[in-house]
């Protein structure tokens, strides 16, 4: 039996991808579209012919909000309060992801709001035990 450590992993590979501050999509060989976070098939047409895709990093924030205290998960607790939301990255998908570049206090949110939507690129964050995808907004 092969030892499963070998075993070829899109959890794996898209976290080691994070950890080296690459954004990887599965791009679906039967209808083109693409899955965001990689899956092993397409949430579109369910296919299993999927193939890695790089993206930009590049999105649009759609919505915001604050996360709810305390943190969900333990490794959100040293960065807790923060803000998290619903943005477009530039090849299509939506993505939730935390959002940097703006404080967590109804007043911000609601010039956020106010603003529209907004440019953002992805970063990394490294937590303790894994990295985190994250959007910071532009200026």
């Amino acid at each position: 039996m092969q030892d499963l450590a070998q075993q070829p992993s899109v959890i794996r590979d898209y976290y080691d991808g994070l950890a080296a501050g690459r954004f990887v999509a599965s791009a679906c060989r039967s209808c083109g579209k693409l899955t965001f976070p990689p899956t092993g098939c397409c949430e579109h047409c369910g296919s299993w012919d999927v193939e890695p895709r790089a993206l930009s990093g590049r999105a649009t924030l759609l919505y915001a909000s604050h996360n709810i205290t305390p943190a969900c998960h333990p490794r959100f607790v040293a960065i807790a309060p923060y803000v998290y939301g619903h943005l477009r990255v530039d090849e299509g998908p939506i993505v939730q992801a935390i959002v940097l570049g703006v404080q967590p206090t109804p007043q911000d949110l609601q010039r956020l709001f106010e603003r529209g939507p907004v440019a953002a690129h992805a970063e990394v964050l490294q937590m303790d035990d894994l990295p985190v995808l994250a959007y910071r907004i532009a200026g």
